[in-house]
């Protein structure tokens, strides 16, 4: 029976495998240790309240409680209970009598409290195996502890006890949750350390049950967040897994139970064994003369005569032996003081073993806690209840210091639970009704970013009349969708040829590139950049100082390229809304992306640039054509792909353009041809035409940033603002109390703190709750797995109506194109760029589908640009280049 810390550490990894097995899909069926999910998924986190009933059915008596859970004043709890006597003949009865008998118990509870009129919440502690597929019902997989009412196995007992409720029909009550004695004293322990995670049972059965990340668990849909899970490890060896340690008495003891060949762990290790294992032993030792001088009594020989608070009376540390006198003589031996001796050493040996089996189980799962947060240690809490652990003398401290040798690399706290199952029962109602509550809240509030197909179509034909309103000459000055028109005339034929400067101002980064585009045969084009910062004095101070800048940059590529010399052609891709008089001229409408650089509304920013020029006396360039950056993303996926005649882009900002035809283009002369149109989109909406679908976050956004009213459908869907909205509504949420612990960090605080890419990699499919909690703990939010399982929510609802959105805006663009040339069917390429649109996990496809929904008559496929706005500025330019000089000769 002595067991050493290698067959110890063996057992644990056959638990481990166990374990493992319960929670497979493919293995459950047959695996002794069933690992049940409980359905209970998130540990108290102090912000319960409310007034529960607890029932408590697990033994020859059960109890009710009245659970009042107050959050404000510090967590008080204030309990009342009850104790109710279950009668044997009830006990094995039919099932109805006995759900008839804890009605009827339950009735009488709230009659003495006065509460008849109140349906309150019932949490019920049921302590036998069941099967859940929901928290509001358990199936008996098998009774156990002699229990044995018939007709309930394979039935919902919740459903038996309802039935039975309103059968008496003289109160109502509701029935939240159901759960095992097991996760009532987790959940228990949960409520005053939130670091427990493991309930623990070592009294008259045994079992434990732990928080499991659900991604392992085969039996229950999804794989976000945690699950708690009943081991059930009482069964453990039932498939003979611990032959090898199981002795003769264990052998025995099995052979005359009510259940032979199950629960054979629990038989080695609990209370209700542990002194019939050592009455057994000492029989052995007398027939062979080792004790008593080989007598043996009527006494010693019957079953349950010697119990295990006999075993823990006799290893007391100083009155042990005395004890041990008085209850060997009470057996009808006469023992010398070495059979006290001798006895005690008995009884040591039996519960040691227990200790140490419990402590390699316990490993087992805690190195699982360990592995699934992929920590080097684990900090953790085990809520601990049972007789034998509280009363025995030695027991906790053997289980635990043989607990250290076998997981030297976990912290555990075990913290006692003191009201038991009954409080846990209540706690874990709490957590529902508070889960279900918030549940409900937080559905309600995300709602308002959920678009049906009709509203979508709405928004497509409300961009439709305001490109109208853009185009028209009478109504253009008004229009807030500007529709711009480009002077970019055609896409490249492939004929351009020449070296080529391109400059791609648009963000906080600026750069400079030389272009060589070779035509022929061979098309080819070849990149050299440089990246140069603006710093944001320069952003935001006066336009001189902006454009002597540039001009210093491009100064230090020319250098850097060794091309200061010969003037060369020029493309300015500025990607901000201009009114463009010439392919060569642009003036500026209005500033957006944080920049706020004065003396330059309402000037043509390729004089600004040529005036910086002139005042360096360094060169000359030829500025051939300012470009907005979608226009260059559409010329450089055309210039792969003929078919390629809209752009846009979707990261930062977002914008779009497309090819138009010179006769709707009223604002210029002439009807021949096309032209490219720079919608400007990101003003969509800022008539009020959108409002009907901006939610609060939308208003909250739109009034902290700079250009407050301005670039609302920007808003909505670009990567700048699709983190601020997310943390609008986190801070909402966690001012309700649905995140954080109702704590608003200062992180949360920061404008601008989630980036285009932390809601990429939040949203990603490939990443474990863990890393999303990683995340959110490098952006300085504490998050526990709810929360983040939260927080993901709110990133996929907020960039699925983003995505939905864009993709609304771009049928009416390509339907409009399809209507202009008079088509049934449209074959287009829309040349695409930007980072939300490129990093983002789901964005893309799910544009890309609304698109095919709304636009049901066009086929439209979507081309990555590479490099748009630099390559595309070049491309531009060699055009122009190319027209200017067809028109001279």
């Amino acid at each position: 029976m002595r067991l050493s810390d290698e067959t110890l550490l063996d057992i644990m990894n056959r638990f481990k495998k166990e374990m493992k097995n319960g929670l497979s899909r493919d293995f459950n069926p047959t695996a002794t240790v069933k690992m049940l999910p409980t359905f209970v998924r998130s540990i108290p986190d102090g912000s319960e309240k409310g007034d529960f009933i607890a029932l408590d059915l697990g033994g020859s008596s059960f109890r009710i409680l009245r659970v009042q859970v107050n959050h404000e004043q510090n967590q008080a709890v204030h309990m009342e209970s009850e104790v109710y006597d279950t009668p044997e003949n009830i006990m094995h009865g039919s099932g109805s009598q006995l759900f008839d008998h804890v009605a009827e118990c339950l009735g009488d509870f709230m009659e003495k409290k006065k509460i008849k009129d109140k349906k309150l919440p019932v949490g019920f502690t049921f302590s036998f195996p069941c099967r859940q597929s929901r928290i509001d019902e358990a199936i008996l997989i098998t009774w156990t502890k002699r229990f044995k009412a018939s007709g309930v196995e394979g039935t919902d007992v919740v459903k038996l006890l309802d039935k039975a409720i309103k059968k008496r029909g003289d109160y109502d009550a509701n029935i939240v949750a159901v759960v095992n004695d097991t996760v009532g004293t987790m959940m228990t322990c949960g409520y005053d350390d939130q670091q427990c995670e493991v309930g623990l049972i070592i009294g008259t059965g045994t079992n434990a049950c732990y928080m499991e990340e659900l991604r392992h668990i085969d039996l229950v849909e999804g794989d976000e967040g945690r699950m708690c899970v009943n081991t059930e490890w009482g069964a453990f060896g039932d498939d003979g897994a611990l032959e090898d340690i199981r002795t003769e008495f264990d052998r025995e003891i099995d052979r005359g139970s009510l259940n032979p060949g199950k629960q054979l762990f629990e038989k080695m290790v609990s209370g209700m064994y542990l002194g019939e294992l050592v009455r057994l032993i000492l029989v052995k030792m007398a027939k062979e003369g080792l004790l008593f001088e080989g007598r043996i009594t009527p006494e010693l020989l019957t079953r349950g005569k010697f119990n295990t608070s006999d075993v823990s009376a006799i290893e007391k540390n100083k009155e042990g032996l005395h004890n041990a006198k008085e209850i060997l003589t009470r057996l009808g031996v006469e023992p010398s003081d070495d059979d006290c001796v001798a006895v005690q050493h008995v009884c040591t040996i039996v519960s040691f073993r227990s200790a140490n089996l419990v402590a390699a189980t316990l490993g087992a799962i805690l190195s699982r806690l360990r592995d699934n947060k992929g920590t080097p240690r684990l900090r953790t809490t085990v809520g601990v209840d049972g007789s034998l652990y509280k009363t025995h003398p030695q027991y906790s401290r053997r289980f635990h210091k043989t607990l250290r040798r076998l997981v030297p690399d976990c912290d555990v706290r075990f913290l006692l639970s003191e009201s038991g199952s009954g409080k846990g029962a209540a706690m874990v109602t709490a957590v529902a009704y508070r889960l279900a509550e918030q549940h409900r809240q937080i559905e309600e509030t995300l709602a308002h970013f959920s678009l049906t197909k009709e509203m979508l179509l709405e928004v497509k034909k409300r961009m439709r009349a305001e490109m109208e309103l853009g185009l028209g000459k009478q109504t253009h000055d008004k229009a807030v969708v500007k529709m711009l028109p480009s002077f970019v005339r055609s896409t490249p034929d492939g004929t351009e040829n020449g070296d080529f400067l391109a400059l791609d101002l648009g963000g906080t980064n600026f750069r400079v590139l030389l272009v060589k585009i070779r035509s022929g045969k061979k098309r080819s084009v070849e990149m050299h950049n440089k990246i140069y910062a603006i710093p944001i004095e320069i952003m935001q101070g006066t336009g001189e100082e902006l454009f002597d800048h540039i001009v210093s940059c491009i100064s230090d590529f020319l250098d850097y390229m060794g091309i200061k010399g010969p003037k060369m052609p020029l493309g300015f891709t500025f990607s901000f809304p201009c009114k463009q008089t010439s392919l060569d001229a642009g003036i500026l409408i209005t500033w957006t992306k944080g920049f706020k650089a004065t003396d330059c509304v309402g000037h043509d920013v390729a004089t600004l640039l040529r005036e910086a020029i002139k005042r360096r006396e360094e060169f000359d360039l030829d500025v051939v054509a300012v470009v907005n950056d979608t226009v260059g993303t559409m010329m450089t996926c055309a210039y792969e792909e003929p078919t390629c005649e809209v752009g846009l882009i979707v990261g930062t900002g977002s914008n779009a353009c497309y090819m138009e035809e010179m006769k709707n283009v009223e604002t210029l002369e002439g009807n021949q041809g096309q032209m490219c149109i720079n919608m400007e989109w990101g003003a969509f909406g800022d008539n009020g035409c959108l409002d009907d679908i901006r939610t609060i976050y939308d208003k909250l956004v739109d009034e902290f940033s700079l250009n407050s009213g301005k670039q609302r459908y920007e808003k909505m869907i670009s990567g700048m603002y699709l983190g601020e909205i997310v943390r609008n509504i986190l801070i909402d949420f966690a001012k309700r109390g649905f995140l954080f612990r109702g704590q608003i960090s200062e992180p949360l605080k920061t404008r601008g703190l989630f980036q285009t890419k932390y809601l990429s990699q939040i949203e990603s499919d490939r990443l474990a709750l863990l890393q999303v909690r990683a995340i959110l703990q490098q952006l300085g939010l504490n998050s526990t797995c709810d929360d983040s399982i939260l927080v993901k929510t709110v990133c996929g609802v907020v960039s699925k109506r983003a995505a939905q959105l864009c993709g609304a805006g771009m049928a009416a663009v390509v339907d409009k194109i399809r209507e202009n040339r008079g088509l049934d069917r449209l074959n287009v390429t829309v040349g695409v760029d930007g980072t939300l649109y490129k990093l983002h996990p789901h964005f893309s496809r799910i544009m890309h589908q609304t698109v095919k929904e709304l636009s049901p008559k066009c086929n439209v496929s979507f081309l990555l640009s590479e490099d748009g706005s630099g390559k595309g500025a070049a491309l531009i330019t060699a055009v122009g280049v190319r027209l200017r000089q067809e028109m001279s000769s």
